[in-house]
């Protein structure tokens, strides 16, 4: 029988066996990541409320402009005028060329 030749696999070492968590660099980092973390979703937050807000101030201004256009019509007595059929717009005719040329 010949005897198995031992490389690098079968080094016993004690890598892997140091408690990650009794390091305490580590948990600092870890810390210091998650209050960055945490301080990025604060300003995202903060961004996202102040778009809400300016949606919400544009939907009002549009209903109270609606509201006001609503309340001309009505106070006019008229309808709306009937579209011209002069006035409305024709598709022009299509000029073909043969097809797409290019030029060298």
């Amino acid at each position: 029988m010949a005897i198995p030749t031992k490389g690098l696999n079968q080094l016993r070492t004690l890598s892997g066996r140091v408690d990650q968590l009794s390091l305490p660099y580590r948990s600092y980092m870890q810390i210091t990541c998650l209050e960055m973390e945490r301080a990025r979703r604060n300003m995202e937050r903060k961004s996202a409320s102040k778009r809400v807000a300016l949606i919400d101030t544009r939907i009002e201004e549009i209903e109270k402009s609606k509201q006001d256009l609503l309340l001309a019509v009505a106070t006019s007595g008229r309808s709306m005028p009937a579209r011209r059929t002069s006035l409305e717009l024709k598709p022009t005719p299509r000029c073909s060329t043969g097809g797409f040329k290019i030029r060298y």
